[in-house]
């Protein structure tokens, strides 16, 4: 099973090609049976549909891929210019100056003060 370099043996290359095969023949099945359905749904009525519901329809259609569309550019903006890289801390000097312009840190050490809870 194992080489003797300690790494796993890479398959030959016909293992994979019947799992392949396989999986694309249950899909292409699933997609013919929601056709089928989808034609049986359809046709299989009397019922006449208006011109309003006709709108109805192309307008969802046009909604649903206008937003599909707009999150996906999103998606792509967002990671070209870099907004999903991970947060970092930005931490701000610790010298901070008082209120004449003389800092903090500048004369001599003095003791901690207790604050009163």
């Amino acid at each position: 099973m194992n080489s003797t370099d300690g790494q796993p043996e890479s398959p030959a290359p016909g293992d994979g090609k019947i799992a392949r095969w396989a999986v694309i023949a249950v899909l292409c099945a699933f997609l013919v049976g929601a056709g089928a359905l989808g034609y049986l749904g359809w046709f299989s009525t009397t019922t006449e549909v208006p011109a309003s519901g006709y709108v109805a329809l192309v307008l969802g259609v046009v909604f649903s891929l206008v937003v599909g569309i707009g999150l996906m550019a999103l998606v792509f903006y967002s990671s070209r210019k870099g907004y999903d890289e991970p947060a970092v801390l930005i931490r701000e000097p610790e010298n901070d100056s008082d209120e004449d312009g003389v800092s903090a840190g500048s004369g001599p050490p003095t003791e901690p003060t207790e604050r009163a809870h």
